[in-house]
């Protein structure tokens, strides 16, 4: 029966390999603790989200984003389809990369001034936008989509996590020389783990992989995330979590993304849930601080 479970995942993976591939935590959101009521298999839902900060560059960037999520719940995991409306104020040296704000561009030093490196001649312009460095520009767009899977490798007992294998693919929508994105595929791998301890306490460790697609004129590396975290259930229906997350620099000699997450999950009733979510940077490569709200429908 295990074999048939592994066999089954490794062919949904495979599938979405295909057309996707990795997951990141969309910002106020919160893993499933097992399979869903066999009544409501289908989700909707949107979470806002803003964010700023100069990301190790000499210019702030700023992004909106509200993502609009179709799930469909099966037994056994989920798939989602996220479809995102994005406003960017940034020069190009940031964009988003599934939906986080990322320092995409290399840089050099021309007379003591960080500036970009596109054409190797210290010319100040972005890869992405064509914009000199620091000349910020505000456009609005859809963003990349993504396509998400899910696969609960193992249910929780009393002894064991939930251990759940997870797979993204991002469709490369968005307009790259608006700021919006950067105009690649990729896709990722990656492991939940979760436990609930004394009915009120519960713990996380998540962690993959992302083959990071090449855009035009710029070399990305791949990157590995992993975060650790931790919430209380103040009530059966109101959740608060911390997280700990750090993605990897997708330029050489750049620092890691690093920064904590907290969470609050509400479960109004079967059908309603929100959530809300602040995060602060740790790193230079990190947000400033980012804030988002959210709600969606199970039916």
């Amino acid at each position: 029966m295990r074999r048939g479970r592994v066999l089954v995942c490794g062919v949904i993976l495979w599938g979405l390999a295909l057309s996707g591939g990795g997951i990141a935590r969309a910002a106020g959101s919160q893993p499933e603790q097992g399979p869903p009521a066999p009544e409501r298999n289908w989700q909707i839902g949107v979470t806002p989200t803003y964010s700023s900060g100069d990301y190790g560059t000499n210019s702030t960037s700023s992004f909106f984003s509200a993502p609009w999520t179709f799930r469909r719940l099966f037994k056994d995991g989920d798939i989602s389809l996220i479809i995102p409306f994005v406003v960017s104020s940034t020069d190009g040296g940031v964009t988003l990369v599934d939906g986080k704000p990322v320092k995409v561009d290399k840089k050099v030093e021309d007379g003591g001034v960080q500036s970009v490196d596109c054409d190797k001649k210290g010319n100040g312009k972005s890869c992405l936008t064509g914009r000199a460095a620091g000349q910020t520009v505000t456009t609005a767009g859809i963003g990349d989509v993504l396509l998400r899977g899910r696969y609960y490798l193992m249910e929780e007992t009393e002894v064991r996590p939930l251990v759940a294998l997870t797979a993204r693919m991002k469709f490369p929508t968005a307009n790259a020389s608006q700021g919006l994105g950067t105009g690649a595929f990729d896709h990722g791998y990656g492991v939940e783990v979760s436990k609930v301890f004394f009915e009120k306490f519960i713990t996380y460790l998540d962690g993959g992989y992302n083959f990071i697609g090449d855009p035009d004129g710029l070399e990305l590396r791949n990157q590995y995330w992993y975060d650790v975290g931790a919430g209380y259930y103040v009530t059966k229906r109101f959740l608060i979590s911390v997280y700990y997350d750090e993605y990897r620099a997708l330029v050489p000699d750049f620092v890691n993304s690093r920064d904590v997450f907290f969470a609050f999950n509400y479960k109004a009733s079967d059908a309603w849930r929100f959530n809300a979510g602040f995060t602060k940077g740790l790193s230079d490569n990190a947000p400033d601080y980012a804030v988002s709200i959210g709600t969606s429908y199970r039916f």
